[in-house]
């Protein structure tokens, strides 16, 4: 896994690719993100466009991360899942659980 951050507009911005399983790869993500609600930063929007595969351990940090920010009174919002990516998130019901947007414009509308 891959991925890059930046805060633009008190949003948390994370792009992420290749597979997310978790593990070391999780560690990375929650403290970038723990750095980030540090400055107030209250809104994070994932972009898993590039995201191919997704395993439970995956899922947990994506749920860690959902919680921080709700925690905070903040949001993540997931943005362009693949299709196998969205079924997964259909199939588990997290799709119930995070926004899933199109856009960093349509997490600003929200």
């Amino acid at each position: 896994m891959n991925f890059a951050q930046e805060i633009k507009n008190k949003s948390l911005i994370l792009r992420i690719s290749g597979d997310l399983i978790g593990e070391d790869n999780g560690t990375q993500l929650v403290s970038a993100v723990n750095d980030a609600m540090s400055h107030e930063v209250l809104t994070c929007i994932i972009d898993i466009s590039g995201l191919r595969y997704i395993n439970s351990s995956g899922i947990g940090v994506l749920i860690t991360i959902l919680t921080k920010f709700r925690n905070k009174g903040g949001e993540v919002f997931l943005m362009n899942p693949s299709e196998s990516v969205k079924k997964l998130l259909i199939i588990t019901k997290l799709n119930s659980i995070f926004q899933i947007i199109k856009s960093e414009e349509e997490a600003v509308k929200k």
